[in-house]
């Protein structure tokens, strides 16, 4: 019988991403797209193809249509073929519609079929809405090496930030002798980077062992410090969880920032280029005589007329003369009419900016935004998809601007309010 050597790999995709407001309002948080020419899974998919991994299930529960057309067959990340291959698995409701996805274990437990129609000596489970790189297979030869039932890869992160994660203490061989999920007085700065590789067999084992225990970190991962050989594999590089706009944004920005530590065009990160049918097609950028362009991605078939400073630009945006757009990330084919200001915004998809409005004005970015005072409180301004803004708007920090608003009895938006 042939040795099993390649390692299944289960990416969840299903979270809501709530803290992304209404950048999810139409798309699950892995299909944000991100630095220009990305979504954020792909840096998911793009670490698992370029660890030399060939099978793939993508775990997919809140409004994957637009997931689902951007993963497609798995091409683009040479997931085809005889022995390889990339498969969207939905929720398995029961009786009632409500019968979804209720943690990361429950998620695992309801596709226990797939992982048992694809045989592993491991599986890798992965979240789908991190960017990074990471060489799985190092980290299967780690776990292999230590005789692990679990390994963990693990970060050190600032003692400020750990209450958003999980958190381990280890002894001096790396394995982990105690844990924390999201601790409010924490003792370690070792944070989960949500990236598992159990053994196939152990991880069938507990899942069958007790339906209750519905997560990971909450549930499954105690019992096994308790019980068990669970090591942490520490990690080194660049990684962001970029589950709310400020570090979206921030991780953005560190894509055009040289000393940042994210390169995702030499980490191999590959996009899917015809998922939308559109930016393979698109010709290069065009930089009208006249324009000004510093510290910025300017992704293809963008038109620049005006002045980009320090933004993200996608396939297709247009700055039209005298227009300005500054600290901003703006999505596929926006237009920023003449003499218009973007200023540290963030635009989803077909974005029109009338002439002479200005997103994002003034110099106090203290007031949070009404609604979501936990989304919006840096003084980021959000404009939802297909927008379109009147000429002369005057829109503040921290502000709100609905998908596909159209109205025009409205022409100021003070700071932290929503339309």
């Amino acid at each position: 019988m042939r040795e099993i050597t390649d390692a299944l790999v289960l990416l969840l995709a299903g979270g809501i991403g709530s803290r992304l407001n209404i950048l999810v309002g139409h798309r699950a948080k892995p299909a944000v797209p991100f630095g220009g020419l990305y979504r954020i899974i792909d840096f998911a998919l793009s670490n698992v193809m370029n660890s030399g991994l060939t099978r793939v299930g993508v775990l997919t529960q809140y409004k994957p249509l637009s997931l689902m057309r951007h993963i497609g067959t798995g091409e683009a990340w040479d997931f085809t073929g005889r022995t390889r291959g990339v498969k969207i698995l939905p929720p398995r409701t029961g009786e009632k519609d409500s019968d979804w996805y209720r943690g990361t274990a429950d998620a695992i437990r309801q596709n226990i079929d797939f992982i048992q129609a694809n045989p592993s000596e491991e599986v890798v489970l992965l979240s789908g809405d991190h960017i990074y790189q990471m060489d799985f297979d190092a980290m299967l030869e780690y776990h292999r090496h230590k005789k692990a039932d679990v390994t963990i890869g693990m970060m050190v992160v600032p003692k400020s930030e750990i209450h958003q994660f999980g958190a381990g203490i280890v002894d001096a061989e790396n394995r982990i002798i105690d844990w924390e999920e999201k601790p409010k007085v924490p003792r370690t700065n070792l944070a989960s980077m949500g990236i598992y590789v159990f053994n196939t067999d152990y991880l069938l084992r507990t899942l069958a062992r007790d339906k209750q225990e519905i997560d990971f970190g909450m549930h499954i991962i105690p019992r096994g410090i308790e019980e068990d050989r669970v090591f942490a594999y520490p990690f080194y590089g660049y990684w962001r969880d970029v589950g709310t706009i400020q570090s979206y944004w921030q991780t953005n920005m560190d894509v055009i920032r040289p000393d940042s530590g994210i390169t995702p065009e030499a980490w191999g990160i590959r996009p899917n280029t015809e998922a939308d049918g559109r930016p393979m097609d698109r010709a290069p950028a065009r930089f009208v005589s006249g324009c000004t362009v510093h510290s910025s991605m300017v992704s293809a078939g963008s038109i620049i007329k005006g002045t980009v400073i320090n933004s993200v630009l996608s396939p297709g945006v247009e700055v039209c003369k005298g227009a300005v757009v500054r600290d901003s990330v703006l999505f596929e084919d926006c237009v920023v009419e003449d003499g218009a200001v973007v200023d540290l915004s963030i635009c989803d998809k077909r974005v029109r900016i009338g002439a002479g409005a200005v997103v994002g004005q003034g110099g106090d970015l203290k007031h949070a935004n009404h609604d979501f005072p936990k989304h919006l409180y840096t003084g980021i301004t959000l404009i939802g998809k297909k927008a379109q803004l009147p000429a002369g708007m005057i829109i503040g920090r921290n502000c709100i601007v609905r998908s596909e608003y159209t109205g025009e009895d409205i022409m100021t938006l003070a700071d932290g309010e929503s339309l």
